[in-house]
């Protein structure tokens, strides 16, 4: 199939241009090059004119097994040693290879467009931000797994950030891909992202000429930020642990009055759509799709997934949408997944429709709506919103009330807790009985 108006831009500003009209964009992350692959046919059958990767598009590092004992302690507070090292080059290409070559993804090449971004796990290494020193070398094997032209200007800068658009002018479609690990700053600082480079890239992408749509794609997510309420039991990367960035982003987006954007994310190994209304004048979307091998209710036995379905009920949020046309109650879809976008160009007026996929290619979370209410003056929700008020879709997690947000340690804790009770109860009866009984058998 030929895809339509493939304009790459890179930091240098060249352009490469060819013009058809796009209506299907698949998009996914986090698959792992040794497990089975599936989810190809029904990203196939779903026929998109242009798939992005999201990142994780392999697990290149070593994930060693979880020692909270011996020489070398992988986790708990006497920890000595990293649970993820890096590998070789050589090995990070033979695992790119095995990627680029498995079948279903080598059919999806011969039809589709592909574009990309990475994440951590094929930058090289676990939660690895600017210091990385393997980060040169790496971005040539997934340009190379990308197949990037060899004079791209991708191949000369500092990350693998790009942009492309699509489509016959009118109905063009402009996707900007963020790299989020070239210039991270570390995890706990509040410092950067995208590093100063990239910012002024963005900045003039974003001003740049008008599109009928605008996709924003990083490898984390921008909206949901997940460790807020789940802390300090499980934590991820978002662009909430960064909230000078992330508030950077969103006025960015506002000062350069485009209208019509939203986010496509992965990582969090489970797919939702997240909404923030305070930020444009329009609500932004984040599409998170992750992934398409990895998921949390596959890293569990099929017998406790209603165990990860219940916790993620119980799980506080107030940027996911939650409506009718999700499978489960949480919202959220926790097995191998991916995102699909898709816009009706011949709808008076235009619609475009966002949803995440299952491995058969059903719907499982999804909004239908009007390009019209992706602009500025669609919603005003900032200048109704009083200050203290808490306000769905539009204060963050971090900003609930304590026992609210903290609920699901509070529970872990408190069930830990009564276990321990229980067990020292046990463990009190069983020594006042053994006592009886051998009292009773002297007297005998």
């Amino acid at each position: 199939m030929i895809i339509g108006a493939v304009v790459a831009v890179a930091s240098s500003g060249s352009q490469r241009k060819e013009v058809l009209l796009v209506s299907r964009i698949a998009f996914g992350s986090c698959s792992d090059q040794s497990d089975p692959q599936p989810i190809w046919d029904a990203i196939i059958k779903y026929d998109p004119q242009v798939f992005i990767w999201l990142g994780d598009n392999i697990y290149g590092d070593n994930k060693r097994p979880f020692k909270l004992f011996g020489k070398e302690r992988t986790i708990g507070p006497w920890k000595n040693a990293p649970r993820f090292v890096p590998n070789s080059r050589q090995e990070m290409e033979l695992r790119f290879k095995k990627a680029k070559t498995n079948p279903g993804y080598s059919r999806l090449r011969e039809k589709t467009k592909i574009i990309g971004t990475w994440d951590d796990h094929d930058y090289g290494l676990n939660d690895a931000g600017k210091e990385f020193s393997a980060k040169i070398s790496n971005q040539e094997l997934l340009l190379d797994f990308l197949e990037e032209p060899q004079d791209s200007p991708r191949r000369k800068q500092a990350g693998v950030y790009a942009s492309y658009t699509f489509g016959p002018l009118g109905r063009q479609i402009k996707v900007i891909l963020l790299d989020t690990r070239y210039h991270r700053d570390p995890l706990s600082s509040d410092g950067t992202i995208l590093g100063n480079l990239q910012w002024t890239w963005l900045e003039k992408e974003l001003n740049g000429p008008a599109s009928a749509i605008t996709i924003i794609g990083s490898s984390i997510q921008v909206i949901s930020n997940l460790s807020a309420t789940t802390g300090p039991l499980i934590s991820s990367e978002s662009w909430g642990r960064f909230p000078k960035e992330r508030d950077r982003l969103f006025k960015l987006i506002a000062d350069s009055k485009r209208d019509r954007v939203f986010f496509i994310s992965g990582d969090v190994h489970f797919g939702e759509i997240a909404r923030y209304d305070c930020a444009t004048g329009y609500p932004l979307y984040d599409i998170t799709s992750s992934g398409l091998t990895k998921s949390i209710e596959e890293a569990v036995p099929p017998p406790f997934h209603f165990i990860v379905r219940f916790v993620a009920s119980l799980t506080p949020t107030t940027m996911r949408v939650m409506n009718q046309n999700c499978r489960f109650s949480s919202c959220t879809y926790g097995q191998p997944n991916f995102g699909a976008i898709e816009i009706d160009w011949d709808a008076t007026p235009v619609t475009l429709k966002i949803e995440v996929k299952d491995i058969n290619g059903l719907t499982v979370t999804g909004v239908k709506m009007s390009l019209l209410e992706l602009q500025a003056g669609s919603r005003n929700n900032v200048a109704t919103m009083k200050t203290g008020e808490y306000w769905r879709h539009c204060s963050p997690e971090v900003t609930l009330p304590w026992l609210v947000r903290y609920r699901l340690a509070i529970l872990f804790y408190s069930a830990v807790a009564i276990l321990l009770l229980a067990l020292i109860g046990f463990t009190y009866a069983a020594v006042l009985i053994s006592r009886r009984c051998l009292g009773k058998c002297k007297f005998d």
